[in-house]
């Protein structure tokens, strides 16, 4: 009995997605290589897409990576819990979706070690880069957003 109450139990709490993305759906840049990967993975789940910028993003929900962490570095995470980050993201993403080679020569040491130094970059300049404010700016101005949507269904009283 026990085995098969295990196993059930294993089954529905193992995802139907290979890899979560987490992205930044105020970068346009970002959704547009979310929209380029929806059409790649033809509704077939393989990849699962979060939206860090929704207010109602739980880092719980996401291997306790908090908005801030997740706008620094591009995250995802294995139906495992294990997290990646920077050029591993797209690499595996990629391979997922059947198009590996696009990212296969970042396996190289070297040539890996070069793409992330590269995607750091990118990584620090892309607010700027897509005309939003710094990273301190967008955290503030998402902790006000979160603070008036909490306000919101309160009545106040004078």
């Amino acid at each position: 009995m026990t085995s098969t109450s295990t196993q059930s139990t294993n089954n529905q709490s193992k995802p139907a997605w290979k890899i979560k993305l987490l992205y930044d759906g105020e970068c346009p840049l970002c959704v547009r290589e979310v929209n380029f990967l929806t059409k790649k993975d033809r509704g077939r789940g393989i990849v699962r897409f979060v939206d860090i910028a929704d207010l109602n993003y739980s880092p719980q929900d996401n291997a306790g990576i908090d908005f801030a962490t997740a706008m620094g570095r591009i995250h995802a995470i294995l139906p495992d819990g294990t997290v990646i980050q920077n050029v591993e993201v797209f690499r595996r993403v990629y391979e997922e979706l059947g198009m590996g080679w696009i990212y296969a020569i970042t396996k190289l040491p070297i040539l890996g070690a070069i793409a992330n130094w590269l995607y750091g970059i990118w990584a620090d300049w892309r607010l700027k880069l897509t005309g939003r404010p710094n990273i301190d700016a967008v955290i503030a101005q998402r902790q006000e957003k979160l603070k008036l949507k909490s306000n919101s269904g309160r009545c106040k009283v004078n």
